[in-house]
């Protein structure tokens, strides 16, 4: 009997042990990204740097936000919006459904919409620019975490 107890004590410690006392959250989205969008041939389209932090209700925090490429269709004022839905965090590779919205400010009407899904230190999916004045588009796009 005094054998059980002992292999009783020795289980649940490893079970504890398994478990672990990792406290990490979604908070691996968190951070700061650089983003590539291209289309047809692999053309460079885009690209901006950016700071992503998760809110409880799993929207994004989109602050930073900066296009590093020129283009008449987002001049300035842009307003950034974001969703992030967790599938996943294994030891500190997060996993989930990424959503990004970028709205034109000068000149108005052009939004600019990233879907992907992220995995780790990398978030990979297609976008889409909806608006005038040939600002439209399409391609697939890669953000990398610094």
């Amino acid at each position: 009997m005094k054998q059980f107890g002992v292999m009783f004590v020795l289980l649940i410690g490893l079970a504890l042990f398994g478990c672990g006392s990792n406290s990490s959250k979604t908070s691996n989205i968190n951070g700061t990204w650089n983003a590539t969008l291209v289309s047809g041939g692999n053309a460079t389209v885009f690209s901006f740097g950016t700071s992503l932090q998760q809110n409880n209700d799993g929207t994004l925090s989109v602050t930073n936000f900066k296009f590093t490429t020129n283009s008449p269709c987002f001049v300035s004022g842009e307003t950034e919006t974001g969703s992030f839905t967790l599938s996943g965090n294994f030891n500190g590779n997060v996993n989930g459904t990424f959503g990004m919205n970028v709205q034109s400010g000068d000149p108005s009407g052009n939004t600019l919409a990233l879907d992907g899904t992220a995995n780790g230190n990398t978030i990979s999916g297609t976008w889409t620019l909806t608006g005038s004045g040939g600002c439209t588009g399409n391609g697939t796009f890669t953000m990398t975490k610094m």
